[in-house]
């Protein structure tokens, strides 16, 4: 069937298929429809805010469909409701309707702990347009989807602020390292770089700005090497280090590096201001697209 769709609200109450008779009668529902459970959503995020301290806010929430990357069947999708709250990202199999909700998320992550990235025409996995991945502090790749572009730039729009946000409050995060068979720590700090000292006695051995970043690489195992810039002589130094959690480190390094990008961004630090009152956030309904089929949560064009 084309031209049709559900939508399922959050108590499983189904509408039943819809169809259209033209594709642009369809994709003109979806997105009124789209703009309608947004509205709602900003005004339930409001809400649900003056429940949570000023570090605990919402900044998105909605429904994405979720790849299930074991499956045996090829392209199989479940619909699953992630939510930016805070220093974590949360999955769900149902949006939270209370505070104990949160506690019983299926999982969580730090959000300068992973990284977000919305996949180009190369990059996507099967016929679905609008869809972005996040690698976890293991390593481990999730595939997502949503119905719309629009959803897709407000889902990376609320990515990029919730990083910011969190590295904005905790400022500096250090991490368990060995450089030269050592017990060491290394610090990312917004204000002075990066900062290396030795985990016994605390005595800092080296520090560069993150100007003085000019390069780095790593195995995919654990070890970084960094290529820093002396800024007297102007010389390269490496610096190489062995983390236990080696992809935790990479997204918070690109976390912090991305916040102060955005620091000089004149648009991104106006809309810091409206961040946690839930502008532009998703759905606590769901409905979505393919372009292939009709079926259970389904647009079909």
């Amino acid at each position: 069937m084309k031209n049709a769709f559900q939508v399922i609200a959050v108590d499983g109450v189904c509408s039943g298929v819809i169809q259209c008779p033209t594709t642009e009668d369809g994709v003109d529902w979806l997105q009124a429809l789209a703009n309608s459970i947004s509205n709602l959503t900003k005004h339930n995020v409001k809400k649900t805010n003056r429940n949570f301290p000023v570090n605990q806010q919402i900044v998105y929430m909605g429904w994405v469909d979720e790849k299930e990357l074991d499956s045996v069947q090829d392209r199989m999708y479940t619909p699953k409701f992630l939510a930016l709250r805070g220093s974590s990202l949360f999955k769900f199999s149902a949006p939270p309707v209370t505070t104990w909700d949160w506690t019983r998320a299926e999982k969580s992550f730090t959000v300068y702990e992973i990284m977000c990235k919305v996949l180009k025409d190369n990059d996507l996995l099967d016929k679905r347009k609008h869809c972005f991945s996040v690698q976890t502090e293991s390593g481990e790749d999730l595939f997502y989807s949503v119905e719309l572009e629009c959803e897709l730039l407000t889902w990376e729009k609320a990515f990029q602020m919730a990083t910011f946000l969190e590295v904005e409050r905790i400022q500096c995060k250090t991490y368990a390292c060995i450089m030269e068979s050592h017990l060491m720590g290394l610090t990312v700090d917004f204000s002075m770089g990066f900062v290396c000292f030795d985990a016994a006695s605390k005595a800092v051995l080296w520090r560069y700005k993150f100007s003085q970043l000019k390069g780095s690489s790593d195995d995919g195992k654990s070890k970084i090497k960094f290529l820093f810039q002396n800024q007297d002589s102007k010389a390269i130094e490496a610096k190489e280090l062995e983390f236990s959690n080696l992809f935790a480190v990479l997204h918070c390094i690109h976390a912090f590096f991305a916040a102060k990008v955005a620091c000089l961004d004149p648009m991104f630090v106006e809309s810091h201001a409206t961040a946690a009152m839930g502008s532009g956030l998703s759905s606590l309904a769901t409905i979505s697209c393919n372009s292939q089929q009709s079926s259970k949560l389904k647009y079909a064009t």
